[in-house]
C-alpha cells in the first residue's frame, strides 16, 4: 500500500515518530526486515537497539487501526510547497500462502475438457491392445468346418443357431469409451472355455480380451443358456414324447414303461472355504490316491441321451440315495406324479414308486439275473450320455477355478449344450472320449414300497417268460 500525503493533517512527523525505529523516516526505509539487505558487519536491529524491539503483530494492527480511522475522516488539503515523505509499507510479514480455489473454478476446469472434446475427437478409454488373429480366423467364413469342430466341439450351424437364440440375452451396446464386444466373439468365449478347460490366461490370449473380462463373458453367457435355452431344450417329456421315449426303451431293453435312464456323476472341485468336510469325496480319495473334493450332477436322459432332468450342485460326501432325495424328481416321485412310468436307476438307488433298479441282494435266481442284465442296458445310456457330457465339455473332468456358488450355472449350462449337439446329431471325435470313474454304493435303504417290490417281480418274470431275457448270466 502506498500512501502519497499524510493522513492526518493536525499531526507532525516528529508527533509519531516514537512508532518507528531510528532511521525508519527515510522514504525508502521498508519495514520488512525479510526484504531488507544489510551489510555483513552491521549489527542486527533486534539485538543491539531496544526501540526496534517491537512485535510484528502489535504494529501491524496498530498501523490498521490509524488506516481504518483514515477512511473515517475527510482528507484535507495540505500545503503544496511542504515536501511530504512517501512511506511504504507490508503489513504482512507473514509467508505468502496460495488462495484456495473456489468451487466455481473447479467447476470450470472439469468443464473445459468436455467443452474442448465436443469439437474434437471423442474421448476413449485406454485398452491395452491385444492380438485378435486367431479369432478373427476362426470367425471367417472361409475357416475349415473341422478345425472349428476341434476348437468348439460343435458345427458352425450349431454355433450360428446358439448365437442367435442367445442374441437378445447378450448384447450389449457400444458407448462413447469403447465398442461393445458382438455376441458372436461372446459366446466363442463361453463355448471355448467349456470345451477346453483352459486356464483364463489362455482364453485371454486366444480371444484378445482381459483375463477377467473373459471370466465374467463366461458367466454371462452361462446364466443366459439357463435362462433363455434351457427351458427350451432340458425339460420333462410331454405325453406325446413320453409314450415315444416308452417305445424306445422298450426296444432297446423289453422292459415296458420306462420312461428315463438315471445316473448320477460328481465333478471335482477346489477344497472350499467352509464345510469341507461336506464336499470331501472318500471313494475318490481311496481310488486316486489323492485328496478329493466334488460336487454331484444327477441326470435322467431318454433313449438317445439327451437330459430330460438335472439335478446339480450337492456336496460329494452324499451318496446316490440321499442325492436323489432331494432332487424335485424325488418330489415328483413321491406324489405319485410318475404314474405309468419308470425311471431305471442303479444300486445306489433305492427302489420305490416311479424308480426302478436292479436286485443287489445275494444268490440272485435266473430270472432276477436276467433282469438285472436288462436293466444294465438302460443304464448303459445313461452312463454313455455321461461320458459324452465330459468328454465334449473338458472343464468337467478337472478342477475349475469357477467359484462354488457360480459352479451349478456352469454345469447346467454344458448340460444344455450337450443336449444341442445330442438333438443335431453332433458327433464324438475319437480323442474326447472320456471313462466315468464313479464308484457305486448300494443304497441303506434298498426297497421303500413294498408295491414296487412285487411290480420289480412281475416284470422280471414278463421277461423270462415272452423271451426278452438275456443269456449272459447262463
Amino acid at each position: 500500500m502506498e500512501i502519497g500525503s499524510l493522513p492526518f493533517p493536525f499531526l507532525t512527523p516528529e508527533d509519531y515518530s516514537f512508532l518507528f525505529p531510528e532511521g525508519t523516516m527515510d522514504p525508502n526505509f521498508n519495514l520488512n526486515t525479510k526484504k531488507r539487505h544489510r551489510n555483513d558487519n552491521e549489527q542486527s536491529p533486534w539485538k543491539t537497539n531496544s526501540n526496534t524491539d517491537l512485535n510484528d503483530t502489535a504494529l501491524n494492527d496498530l498501523l490498521n487501526s490509524l488506516i481504518h480511522l483514515d477512511k473515517q475522516q475527510q482528507p484535507m488539503v495540505m500545503n503544496s510547497r511542504s515536501v511530504q515523505p512517501q512511506f511504504q509499507f507490508d503489513f504482512d510479514s507473514s509467508p505468502t500462502k496460495r488462495p484456495r480455489r473456489r468451487d466455481d473454478d473447479t467447476d470450470s476446469i472439469m468443464q473445459t475438457p468436455s467443452s474442448s472434446t465436443s469439437t474434437g475427437p471423442q474421448r476413449r478409454l485406454w485398452v491395452k491392445d491385444r492380438s485378435k488373429d486367431w479369432w478373427e480366423r476362426c470367425s471367417h467364413p472361409d475357416f475349415p468346418e473341422d478345425e472349428f469342430r476341434r476348437c468348439f466341439r460343435m458345427s458352425k450351424a450349431t454355433f450360428d443357431l446358439i448365437c442367435k437364440e442367445l442374441d437378445s440375452a447378450v448384447t450389449k451396446k457400444n458407448t462413447m469409451l469403447r465398442d461393445a464386444i458382438p455376441v458372436r466373439q461372446r459366446v466363442a468365449v463361453c463355448i471355448w472355455r467349456l470345451a477346453t478347460g483352459d486356464p483364463l490366461r489362455e482364453v485371454s490370449k486366444r480371444f484378445g480380451l482381459g483375463i477377467s473380462t473373459c471370466h465374467k463373458l463366461v458367466l454371462e453367457v452361462c446364466s443366459a443358456i439357463k435362462t433363455v435355452l434351457m427351458p427350451k431344450f432340458l425339460r420333462w417329456p410331454d405325453d406325446a414324447n413320453m409314450k415315444l421315449i416308452k417305445q424306445e426303451f422298450e426296444s432297446v431293453s423289453g422292459i415296458p414303461n420306462v420312461g428315463g435312464s438315471m445316473y448320477t456323476t460328481h465333478i471335482p472341485i477346489i477344497a472350499p472355504k467352509s464345510n469341507v468336510n461336506a464336499y470331501f469325496n472318500k471313494r475318490h480319495t481311496e481310488r486316486n490316491q489323492k485328496t478329493s473334493y466334488s460336487i454331484t450332477v444327477q441326470g435322467v436322459v431318454d433313449p438317445k441321451g439327451v437330459f430330460t432332468d438335472v439335478c446339480i450342485g450337492w456336496p460329494g460326501s452324499l451318496s446316490d440315495d440321499l442325492v436323489l432325495e432331494k432332487s424335485a424328481l424325488y418330489q415328483r416321485a413321491s406324489r405319485g406324479s410318475l404314474k405309468d412310468v419308470w425311471v431305471v436307476g442303479n444300486s445306489g438307488h433305492p427302489l420305490m414308486d416311479g424308480i426302478l433298479v436292479p436286485y443287489t441282494h445275494q444268490n440272485l435266481t435266473w430270472t432276477q439275473h436276467a433282469f438285472n442284465e436288462k436293466v444294465g442296458d438302460i443304464q448303459k445310456i445313461a452312463k454313455d450320455a455321461f461320458a459324452r457330457l465330459k468328454g465334449r465339455w473338458s472343464c468337467l473332468q478337472k478342477r475349475t477355478e469357477v467359484k462354488l456358488e457360480e459352479l451349478p450355472g456352469v454345469l447346467g449350462a454344458c448340460c444344455v449344450l450337450h443336449n444341442i449337439c445330442e438333438m443335431r446329431n453332433e458327433g464324438m471325435e475319437p480323442e474326447w472320449e472320456f471313462e466315468l470313474f464313479d464308484d457305486e454304493m448300494v443304497a441303506e435303504n434298498t426297497t421303500r414300497s413294498p408295491a414296487s417290490e412285487q411290480a420289480r417281480d412281475h416284470i422280471a418274470h414278463y421277461l423270462l417268460h415272452h423271451g426278452c431275457a438275456g443269456t449272459a448270466f447262463f
